[in-house]
């Protein structure tokens, strides 16, 4: 690693990373007319932002910077595949593959708990033990909304405090348990073939994430909370594939998880620093009929 590579990751753990990025998420969602345009103008240029894809092209179209960053796109402009499952985000592959008595590789050199990831709950990581995982990192060009893998109910969330280091690639590979200490949102899902988990990671000026049933779920207080959701009657929260599950107000990381006995093989293609495109075929699941209940 080089000298300018250690500044930047030791700087991080001295960086006033909450105050910053609370502030900074201030002045993203303020409407600042001429101003906000020249923002994000420059932004679009400075990390090239293919903007023919969003459904507003024109900088002056978005009242505040959240309101680009959040934008939607065009409809149709990403295809569902008829695969089992689908990619979530547009974004990058940062890791992917199987668990191992609940560890989830992090980097080379680097794992992590999947206990810890979900909140420190034993009851609610072991399904996913032996399950496997997936890790995609969505850089600032990205477009920010997450959708849904595949088919899927509402279970559980739960809010974990932590930090807020920066979650790109140097980062990933020199800061331990990255995603099990940043700040982050897990939605458990249960699903006809097991349960699936997605969990949106935090960090540095990430100002809020939000879900389409709750809203702003971060920045809630500085304690672990959870939310049960009912899996039948009438206020069942349900998604299709593709469905629109969540926002970053400016980027991150999410992690996916799969219960036990629950995918066959991810897409051969994908492997770390693959770019993924929503909707993409990911993974094929391992059951040809849906899992008994009980």
């Amino acid at each position: 690693m080089s000298f300018s590579d250690k500044l930047k990751i030791t700087g991080q753990y001295w960086l006033p990373k909450h105050a910053l990025s609370r502030f900074l998420g201030r002045l993203a969602a303020g409407e600042h007319g001429s101003m906000t345009t020249r923002v994000i103008t420059w932004f679009i240029k400075q990390y090239k932002v293919d903007m023919s894809e969003a459904e507003r092209e024109v900088p002056s179209q978005y009242s505040s910077f959240n309101d680009f960053f959040t934008r939607a796109l065009k409809p149709d402009l990403r295809p569902i595949s008829e695969t089992d499952l689908v990619l979530p985000v547009d974004g990058c592959v940062s890791q992917l593959g199987e668990m191992k008595a609940g560890r989830i590789i992090q980097a080379k050199g680097h794992d992590y708990s999947a206990f810890t990831l979900l909140g420190g709950d034993k009851a609610r990581a072991k399904p996913f033990a032996n399950g496997h995982f997936a890790t995609i990192y969505l850089a600032p060009k990205d477009y920010h909304r997450i959708h849904m893998p595949m088919d899927a109910t509402l279970r559980e969330m739960v809010y974990v405090p932590g930090d807020l280091f920066s979650v790109n690639p140097l980062t990933a590979a020199n800061v331990p348990g990255l995603f099990a200490r940043n700040e982050r949102v897990a939605a458990i899902f249960d699903t006809e073939f097991g349960p699936m988990a997605m969990v949106l990671v935090g960090a540095t000026i990430v100002a809020s994430i939000e879900t389409t049933w709750h809203g702003t779920v971060t920045p809630p207080s500085n304690q672990l909370d959870s939310w049960d959701y009912p899996t039948s009657g009438d206020n069942v929260i349900s998604f299709k594939k593709g469905d629109e599950m969540g926002r970053f107000k400016l980027g991150s990381t999410v992690v996916m998880l799969f219960g036990d006995e629950m995918l066959s093989h991810f897409e051969p293609h994908l492997e770390p620093e693959t770019v993924t495109r929503l909707g993409q075929p990911m993974a094929s699941l391992k059951a040809s009929q849906p899992a008994s209940e009980g």
